[in-house]
């Protein structure tokens, strides 16, 4: 991984807005993410995180605003766009008639790595979570928490400048969620900047130097995480928004 500069845009949204048929998901969510930041994308199921991940993947189109990954528009220059990010969503979503080491393989060329470096760095990534042992076997095989573990792989085997996460560590045990928690904690020290929702609150406090809301489509709460926080939990902080609702 190479190191990066903290102080440009990784990901900037401004004026965003989604909608499905009636449905206004998404609504003027505006923010940036530094260059080597951690940050939190955090809000109740139906918020947007979702949507809001999927307009900046390019995995849903959006009805108004602009979003950039490092200065590339995202519909207009979107082949660079794509190429900075690796996306761990929620979908078990693998190709079921290749082994796990193939499918590292083929996401790798799709962004123009292929033979000997293509492998390399699907062993490297195999070994680093524990899967080498399972490296010819279909994905169907692997347990729950292992499927997460290759989400992840595949995310970063093309060596994305940032890491989006949508809840990696769902259904996942105890020892794992550390485990992955020390794996993102190392490549953002190596610059790669980390974009990740969680319902597990201990996660984001733990993780995140920067934390975003989102409630009901729009930005409730944004900053530093000592701000965002200021000595409460995040579980009071979510309790604070819920109440202002009523």
């Amino acid at each position: 991984m190479t190191n990066i500069s903290t102080q440009n845009e990784a990901i900037h949204v401004d004026g965003l807005h989604k909608y499905y048929k009636k449905l206004h998901a998404v609504q003027d969510v505006s923010f940036s993410v530094l260059e080597g930041d951690f940050f939190a994308f955090l809000g109740p199921n139906g918020a947007g995180k979702t949507s809001t991940i999927h307009c900046i993947t390019g995995l849903a189109n959006y009805s108004q605003g602009n979003i950039r990954v490092h200065g590339h528009d995202v519909v207009s220059d979107y082949r660079q766009a794509r190429r900075l990010v690796g996306l761990c969503g929620q979908e078990f979503n693998f190709d079921p008639f290749l082994d796990i080491f193939q499918l590292l393989v083929y996401q790798a060329g799709y962004f123009g790595i292929a033979g000997a470096e293509a492998c390399d760095r699907a062993e490297v990534l195999l070994k680093r979570f524990k899967l080498w042992q399972k490296k010819k076997e279909d994905f169907k095989a692997l347990s729950g928490g292992m499927k997460r573990r290759l989400l992840i792989c595949r995310a970063l085997v093309h060596d994305p400048r940032v890491l989006i996460l949508d809840e990696p560590t769902a259904g996942a045990d105890l020892e794992l969620r550390h485990h992955i928690w020390d794996y993102l904690k190392e490549i953002n020290a190596q610059g790669v900047t980390v974009f990740l929702t969680t319902h597990y609150m201990e996660e984001a406090e733990a993780l995140s130097k920067t934390i975003a809301i989102i409630h009901q489509g729009k930005i409730a709460r944004i900053g530093d995480k000592k701000e965002v926080l200021q000595g409460r939990s995040l579980e009071n902080v979510f309790l604070e928004l819920t109440k202002s609702e009523d």
